[in-house]
């Protein structure tokens, strides 16, 4: 049998991110026999190690922002003249991504993939519209395109949309299936009695994650609830202002910051409901996950429809009403439910890891 195919994925970084989780997810349950991943990043990743473990290579540039636009561009068609041999790659940047794909055609790879992982931009005005422009290159470089979520694909590749390919961002259900015991010990490493009514969070600290309005709802509930803890995971570059303001709300005995983590699956099981109040989305691991975990979610209805499982837990809610928030929280807190769910939904929308994983090397093998 010959050599895998080696599919260079491009991104910032391999960090905990919605993108980089799913990747690595796919990374694990893809048969690296036929196919092998190796990612173009700018900067080091947690993943990195487990990545050089499973077999891949991790390359590094330096970003857009260090270098500035000519350098960057230079640099990545520095990278490919010299790394000619990828027949494939798959970009995550989005519309960053019309740079990569440009610099990757200029220097002959045949399979040149864009994949959208969210609905919108972050940045100034001057940002966005730099963005902008660099997105309009992607259909124009672009060989094949790839979507979280159908909202995701409309965003990123405008007319094209219809040709691309919806990868399910699947997760390893097993992992996250509740269980009494690992709650109950869970919560005794972070310090949570059994009564403790619990909320969580997984995101970074940006402006899209919304934080300022997570903590408002938090305040607000825990006024009539003293009993009740908010877990933050994650990292970024807002979470100094949102320590602050949990400090200035006087809650901050209340707020648990817990930083990047890599259990993940313990922790839902530590929780009793999900916020996730984001401005926009393509379409969240994170949720999904959640949803796995059987634990009601709370989620503004800026996020795609396609991420309700059809389990039962997921409320979309305006982000224009915090007081329908508290309502529905404390009307979903004072039903009973048992965290035994049967988990078919998940699978049969596609969100079993395995089945995504097949999905892309079925792909790559045919491409």
């Amino acid at each position: 049998m010959g050599s895998p195919i080696r599919v260079l994925h491009v991104v910032v970084n391999m960090n905990r991110g919605g993108a980089e989780t799913l990747l690595m997810n796919l990374y694990r349950n893809i048969d690296r026999t036929k196919i092998q991943f190796d990612f173009l990043t700018c900067k080091e990743g947690v993943f990195d190690g487990e990545i050089l473990e499973l077999g891949g290579k991790v390359y590094r540039i330096p970003y857009i922002t260090d270098v500035g636009h000519f350098k960057y561009r230079k640099t990545l068609e520095e990278f490919f003249n010299y790394h000619s041999g990828y027949k494939i790659v798959h970009s995550h940047l989005d519309k960053m991504s019309g740079l990569v794909l440009k610099a990757a055609k200029k220097s002959g790879i045949a399979v040149r993939i864009s994949h959208s992982h969210n609905t919108s931009s972050e940045g100034s005005m001057a940002v966005k519209l730099y963005k902008w422009y660099i997105g309009q290159l992607i259909n124009s470089h672009a060989t094949n395109y790839f979507a979280c979520s159908q909202v995701a694909g409309e965003w990123l590749f405008k007319g094209r949309s219809t040709s691309a390919s919806i990868l399910k961002n699947g997760i390893d259900i097993d992992h996250f299936k509740y269980s009494p015991q690992t709650r109950r010990e869970i919560r005794e490493e972070l310090q949570l009695s059994e009564h403790d009514i619990v909320f969580g969070h997984v995101g970074r600290f940006a402006h899209q994650k919304n934080h300022q309005f997570l903590i408002d709802i938090f305040a607000e509930f825990s006024k009539c609830e003293k009993d009740s803890i908010l877990l933050l995971v994650g990292d970024g570059p807002l979470r100094e202002e949102i320590e602050k303001k949990a400090f200035d709300l006087k809650i901050h005995n209340k707020v648990k910051f817990l930083g990047v983590r890599s259990d993940i699956p313990r922790i839902l099981q530590a929780l009793d409901l999900f916020l996730f109040p984001s401005l926009h989305e393509g379409l969240p691991v994170s949720l999904i996950e959640a949803q796995g975990a059987g634990l009601p979610c709370f989620i503004s209805d800026q996020i795609s429809k396609e991420v309700d499982m059809g389990m039962n837990l997921v409320q979309f809610l305006p982000l224009n009403n915090k007081s329908l928030w508290i309502e529905r929280i404390k009307k979903r807190l004072s039903i009973s439910d048992s965290r035994e769910f049967n988990f078919e939904p998940l699978k049969q929308k596609g969100y079993n890891i395995k089945d995504s994983a097949s999905q892309l090397e079925k792909f790559y093998l045919s491409v």
